[in-house]
Parts: C-alpha cells; sequence; structure tokens
C-alpha cells in the first residue's frame, strides 16, 4: 500500500514537472545559443590552429552528449578559448592525431574525477584565483589575435602595413561596435552573429564595387571548407609510452582548465536560477562528451559561461534548450557551411576582442586597498601565470599561494596575555590557531627561564589543529621540564585533545596535565 502511495506520488510529481517546461522558450533558447555559437567557434578554431568546420562539430558533438548527462540543467557546454589555448601548442608540435588521443585522454581523467567525487575541491577555489584566471586567460585569447594581422609573404608571415593594415582594424571596430550596440535595438538576434553578417556583406560589397579582397576564412586555411556529420574515427597514434608522455600534460592542463571553467558557470547559473546544480554529475558528463569528441575527431570543449548565461536570460531551465543548440549547429554545418569560408578574418578578430571585454575583470583595478595586499598579489599572480605558462599551472599556483597566505595571516595573530595567580603560578592565556603556519609565533610567546615553577596554559580561546602544533608544545614542555618546572594545559578542546591524546608516545606531555574543557 505505502509502495503505490510513494509510486503514485512520484509520477505526480514528475508530471506536474513536465508540464511546468515552457517547451517554446526551451527552444527558441537553444535557437539563440546555436546562432551565437556560430562566430566564437570560428573564431575558436583559430585561435586552436584547426579548421573551423572541427570546432563547429566539436561544439555540436560536445553539446549533445554533455546536456544528455548533465548535472546542471541550462549549462551549455562548446569548444572554448580556453581549450583552444591549450590545445594550440599540441596542435603545432604533433598535429591533429595527437589532438584527438589527447582530447580523449583529457575526458578519461575528468570523468575520474568525477566518479571519484572530487569535484567539491573545485569549489575551493579562492575568487582571487578565479578573477586572476579570467584576467589571464582574457589576455591569451588578446595575444592569440594578432595573427590574424598578418598575411602570407615570400619570407613566411608578416604583419599588415599601410593600406592594409588600415582596412583590418576598421573592419574589426565596425564588428565590435554592433556588437556593442546592436543588442540595444533588439536582442531577438544575437549580436555577435549580427557583427559575421553585416561585415561579410560590407566585405562582399567593397570587393565587387572596389576590387579590394579582405582576407576571409578560406584565405586563412588556404581550402575551401565542407561541412558534414561528424564520422566515428580512432586517432592514428603509435600506442606506445611515448604517446602517453607527449599527450598526457596537455590533457591534465586541458581537463583541469575545463573542471575550472565547469564550476565557475556552474555556480553563475546557481545564483541565476536559485538552485543548485550537482558539481560531480556535471563533471562525469563533461568527461563522456570529451571521450566522445575525441572519438569523433574534435578539439575538446568545457563550459561556456557566456553562452550558459545568453541560454538561461532566453529562458532556457533544462536540458531541452542545452540539447536544442547543437541540433539547430548541425543542420547549420550541414547545410551552411560554404558561408563560413566568406567570413572576413576581421569579424572574427573583432568578435574574440568583445570576448576578450567581457572575460577581463575591470573591477580587479578598483581593489587595490580594498582587498587584502595578498589576495592582489595572487590574482596578479595567476594572471601572470597563465600568460607565461598555462592555465592549470595558473589554477595550482593561486590555490597553493593562497594556502599560504592564509597560513601566514593566521600565523601571525598568535598571541598570549599572562596573569599571576595567587598560589604563585603563571597562567598564558592563549589565542589563536597553533599550527605549522604559527608554531614559532607560539613558542616565542613563553619564557621558561624567567617562568616560577609551575606554568599554566589556558586554551580556552585557543586551539591546536595539527601535529606541528602539538610537537612546538612539546618542544616548550621540554624547555620548562628541563629547568625542573611543571606545565598544565587547562581548557583544551576536544579536537585539540584528541590531538595531544593520539601523540602521547611521541611527546613528554603527561595524561595528567592536560585539563579538558
Amino acid at each position: 500500500m505505502l509502495d503505490r502511495i510513494k509510486n503514485k506520488f512520484n509520477r505526480e510529481r514528475l508530471a506536474e514537472k513536465y508540464h511546468s517546461v515552457n517547451f517554446k522558450n526551451e527552444i527558441l533558447a537553444g535557437l539563440t545559443v546555436a546562432l551565437a555559437l556560430i562566430p566564437e567557434s570560428v573564431a575558436f578554431a583559430f585561435v586552436a590552429g584547426v579548421s573551423p568546420i572541427l570546432s563547429l562539430q566539436t561544439a555540436v558533438v560536445v553539446g549533445f552528449v554533455a546536456s544528455l548527462f548533465t548535472g546542471r540543467p541550462g549549462m551549455i557546454n562548446s569548444s572554448t578559448a580556453a581549450i583552444s589555448v591549450v590545445m594550440a601548442g599540441l596542435i603545432a608540435t604533433h598535429g591533429l592525431e595527437y589532438l584527438f588521443a589527447a582530447v580523449v585522454l583529457m575526458g578519461i581523467i575528468q570523468l575520474s574525477i568525477g566518479i571519484l567525487k572530487l569535484g567539491k575541491y573545485a569549489r575551493m577555489i579562492p575568487y582571487p584565483v578565479m578573477l586572476g584566471f579570467l584576467n589571464g586567460l582574457s589576455l591569451v585569447i588578446l595575444i592569440s589575435q594578432f595573427d590574424l594581422f598578418k598575411v602570407n609573404t615570400t619570407t613566411g608571415r608578416d604583419w599588415m602595413a599601410g593600406f592594409d593594415l588600415g582596412i583590418m582594424l576598421l573592419f574589426v571596430a565596425i564588428t565590435m561596435a554592433i556588437i556593442h550596440f546592436f543588442p540595444k535595438l533588439t536582442k531577438a538576434i544575437p549580436s555577435s552573429l549580427m557583427a559575421i553578417i553585416v561585415i561579410t556583406v560590407l566585405a562582399v560589397i567593397v570587393e565587387l564595387s572596389t576590387g579590394y579582397h579582405l582576407q576571409t576564412v578560406q584565405d586563412f586555411a588556404g581550402m575551401t571548407l565542407q561541412g558534414g556529420l561528424p564520422e566515428f574515427y580512432v586517432p592514428q597514434v603509435p600506442l606506445t609510452l611515448e604517446t602517453f608522455q607527449i599527450i598526457l600534460p596537455y590533457a591534465l592542463i586541458a581537463g583541469l582548465v575545463g573542471l575550472t571553467e565547469a564550476v565557475l558557470t556552474l555556480r553563475v547559473i546557481d545564483e541565476m536560477t536559485k538552485t543548485k546544480g550537482n558539481t560531480n554529475k556535471e563533471i562525469v558528463a563533461q568527461g563522456l562528451a570529451n571521450v566522445v569528441n575525441g572519438f569523433f575527431g574534435g578539439m575538446g570543449g568545457d563550459a561556456m559561461i557566456g553562452q550558459s548565461i545568453i541560454n538561461i536570460k532566453s529562458g532556457g531551465r533544462t536540458r531541452i534548450s542545452a540539447l536544442v543548440a547543437p541540433l539547430f549547429l548541425l543542420i547549420f554545418i550541414m547545410f551552411g557551411s560554404s558561408v563560413i569560408n566568406l567570413i572576413p578574418l576581421a569579424a572574427l578578430a573583432g568578435v574574440m576582442f568583445m570576448v576578450v571585454i567581457g572575460t577581463f575583470k575591470w573591477e580587479s583595478f578598483k581593489y587595490a586597498g580594498k582587498i587584502p595586499k595578498q589576495d592582489i598579489v595572487v590574482m596578479i599572480a595567476v594572471t601572470l601565470i597563465t600568460i607565461f605558462a598555462d592555465l592549470a599551472t595558473a589554477v595550482i599556483s593561486g590555490v597553493v599561494l593562497s594556502a599560504l597566505a592564509f597560513a601566514w595571516k593566521k600565523g601571525t595573530e598568535a598571541e598570549a596575555v599572562t596573569t599571576h595567580d595567587s598560589d604563585g603560578s603563571k597562567t598564558y592565556h592563549l589565542n589563536g590557531s597553533v599550527f605549522f603556519g604559527s608554531v614559532l609565533n607560539f613558542q616565542d610567546l613563553f619564557t621558561p627561564n624567567e617562568d616560577p615553577d609551575h606554568v599554566i596554559f589556558d586554551f580556552k580561546n585557543a586551539k591546536v589543529m595539527d601535529y606541528s602544533g602539538v610537537e612546538s608544545f612539546n618542544a616548550v614542555i621540554e624547555k620548562y621540564d628541563a629547568l625542573g618546572k611543571t606545565v598544565t594545559l587547562r581548557h583544551v578542546g576536544s579536537y585539540s585533545h584528541g590531538l595531544f591524546r593520539k601523540a602521547k608516545d611521541l611527546t613528554i606531555i603527561k595524561k595528567d596535565t592536560i585539563e579538558s574543557t
């Protein structure tokens, strides 16, 4: 009887959830996202040094698989600038086959992290590290666009100059202006897509009327791009330890970068929708998406903050909108890929410059004097490491720097107030946390040579956090013991008492000298 009632209740809840979905909003949101993905996916391809079709197909495969298994409905996954930046070096030195293998390994790494439920630790990334990561990423994207301002010559690729450079900059400026001002007219069409259309039409008109040819995607790629269905493909690389050693650094870095962006995006959507996503489930979904993507000749992908925000603001709340987006994108690849060949490079550069402006956290410049100096140092360090090393190294370094800064700050808070009791003993009223970062400061508080025969350490406002803290007190008590003086530990909390008890065979601290709270 109870089981029937429970099953009926569950069916009613499912029906209520089903009928609460606004399919019109979900489909329109997915269509909007698909249109917005086109220009950025093409631009990301040039960041990585691959065909735009490959980047678009990546957006389709990653977006579809991740949406099926997502732990955060409404999140959009696709090819991204961050993964493009990481994989660019591998593509340049070893080619596409190693890229595909690295993407598969990247997915396996992410799957492992999700299955082991380690995603919760990614939420512990400090905000200054996030700021430095985003600022560094935006600058790396900016630098990667410089190659679009070069042309093929007999000596290689040289910078544009004179009239050619002026025209390029003019079209870039027009692209950026359209992206900025078009939403003030209407948000029905993504402004980046409108900018691509307008600049492409202008370039065709200029060429027909004056004969001047603006550099296009086809010129840069050196071939005519043709689209089609993504096909299953096994990376043609030797199955050797050498291959593993080549792809592992890129796969690990890309995997961690993908997780970082996923967590950041998940936070944003949680705040916008007042709901809570499943971090580990999302990481598993992303890992599956990249494994499949690698076997379909993709460049790797992860969550997209900008497109996810567009989806939520357009009414997308379920996985339906996130599934519709790659389906519409696939239709475009199948029947509109020839249009990509005509897109001027200036339009793509303008799109990416606006991505840079939107990604860079300009409020960082206002933080001077308003947040702790160590947070500013961490933010700047992460930004610089991102530019000169890689994104994952920057994030890991930032977390380590933040932890060290926190330990240093807590270590300097160690203090003690002393009182002399009527029986001739002396009490140290300790305050602060005693751990590896504060032991030296705590040890400096005591004066064994000058103290009476009986000394009391009062832990009412202090706590021993680790074995370093236990050993530091043991070292101090040894000094008193050598002078024939006794020490009593008073008001010791349960956690600290547990540490002292477990280390009883490693110290001279006696059980009867510890008075618990």
